[in-house]
């Protein structure tokens, strides 16, 4: 049976509150994948709206939660001491 595309108004969309998630979610996980299933969104979607968006606050930010959770990784108890500057809307 095939399959027919969902209409623009069914399809999920990357909102502030979707985008805020994501990079929450991203802080504490340190997983696109991860990230994404929690904003209900793709990792592949990420990825896309990461290149659209190249050089803005998002993009900073995705850079820097992924930053944040190295160090957290490294020091456990001094990466939980620095949360993320924003979480970008």
């Amino acid at each position: 049976m095939e399959q027919k595309p969902a209409s623009p108004a069914a399809r999920a969309h990357w909102t502030p509150a979707r985008q805020r998630l994501f990079l929450t979610t991203l802080f504490e996980c340190g997983s696109v994948a991860c990230a994404a299933r929690a904003a209900g969104m793709s990792p592949s979607s990420a990825h896309r709206l990461r290149r659209r968006l190249a050089g803005t606050a998002f993009d900073r930010d995705w850079s820097h939660a992924l930053t944040l959770y190295a160090r957290a990784l490294a020091d456990p108890i001094a990466g939980h001491l620095h949360a993320p500057a924003s979480a970008h809307g």
